[in-house]
This record gives C-alpha cells, structure tokens and sequence, in this order.
C-alpha cells in the first residue's frame, strides 16, 4: 500500500476516538510548524532526498512526513508523485515562497502563515496584500440582477421580460 494511502487511513479514521484523533493532529500540526520553521529559514534552499532520508533529517516518522508532502505538494515548484510514494521515492521541498503563504492562509492555518521567519521573505505589505489576495479569491461576486422591465442586457433594446428573460 502506497505511503499516502496509509497516511489518510490513520490521518481522516471516522471510527477513531475524536479525543485520540485530536490529539493525533495537534501533535501533528506543532511538528509540521518545526519542519515549516526550518524551510522558511533558507527558503531559497532546496531540501530533497527520499521520504525516509527528509523525515530522519527533520525529526519524523515516514508517516508523519508522507502527511507534511501531501499538505505541501500543492505549493511545490515541481509537485512529487505522492500517489505512488513509497519510503526510498526521492521527493523535493522546493517551494513557491507566494504559493506557499496562499496556500497557508487558504487553510486558515494561522499558526504557519504568522511564522516569524516570514518577515524576512516578504514586507508587511506584500504578506498583508498577498493575504487579502487569498481571501478575497474566494469571495463570490454576485452581479445586479435584472429586472422584468430593464432593457435586456444582448442589446435588442426589447425588455428584458419580452426578450432574453422567457
């Protein structure tokens, strides 16, 4: 069974203990924040290797580490092929800096898009416009509605009622 199979079977359990299940992600999250702590250090640095090299490197298990490349695959310059991935798969952490902050406040993730190491990547406000970038991305617009008796909107200059609006 491929690592990311595994990984979801423990990670999203729905007959699991919900008192053991969030003690399983809080413990999570606070190593996934050490391993976000060191990239953001150098973050022009590539680390890669295997599965099992980058979790020995980064203090975790293969599980726990299979969970990190599956939450940062989607900010990766070049996505790993974490469907298939096995412990000796040679994957790669580099990440899009602009991708990766997105992707954190897209997650509402607080406690990784506030790292402190963040402040010598981006200004103020290019995290604070980068942030509302984010979250307006996902607001709906809905445009005015038109009425019965508007003129229709294709330009016939019939209402829109007698036109269009059948």
């Amino acid at each position: 069974m491929a690592l990311l199979q595994e990984w979801q079977k423990v990670a999203y359990n729905d007959k699991a203990n919900q008192e053991d299940l969030q003690k399983f992600w809080r413990r999570y999250f606070l190593l996934e924040k050490g391993v976000y702590e060191k990239l953001l250090v150098n973050p022009d640095e590539v680390s890669e290797g295997t599965v099992k090299e980058l979790a020995d490197r980064y203090g975790l298990s293969v599980m726990e580490m299979t969970g990190f490349l599956d939450g940062i695959n989607d900010s990766l310059i070049e996505p790993n092929p974490i469907e298939e991935m096995e412990e000796d798969t040679h994957v790669s952490l580099a990440f899009d800096k602009v991708k990766l902050y997105k992707n954190m406040v897209d997650a509402k993730a607080d406690w990784l898009y506030n790292l402190p190491m963040w402040d010598d990547i981006f200004d103020k406000e290019t995290k604070r416009s980068l942030y509302l970038e984010q979250k307006k991305s996902g607001t709906v617009v809905v445009g005015k509605k038109i009425g019965r008796n508007d003129p229709c909107p294709c330009g016939s200059g019939r209402k829109y009622k007698q036109c269009c609006g059948r």
